[in-house]
């Protein structure tokens, strides 16, 4: 159903959106999109920060396979 949509019926659902909602509602919505976009790149980095320093720490996990097993991976 989706696929016979092209540039043309894009445009009109872009326009009968932004009638609907208005300009306001629209721009608020996309900064909202961006500030979740902006914390969870920044609690990504976070986390990975965290576990870099635990692996600083002398926390490292140890790697427990048996010798004959490592190689059947």
């Amino acid at each position: 159903m989706l696929n016979n949509i092209g540039p043309a019926g894009l445009l009109l659902i872009a326009i009968v959106v932004l009638v609907l909602f208005g300009r306001g509602k629209i721009a608020g919505l996309m900064g909202e999109v961006g500030k979740g976009i902006t914390a969870f790149k920044r609690g990504v980095k976070d986390s990975t920060a965290e576990i870099e320093n635990a692996a600083d720490d002398g926390t490292r996990a140890r790697d427990v396979t048996p010798q004959g097993e490592k190689d059947k991976a």
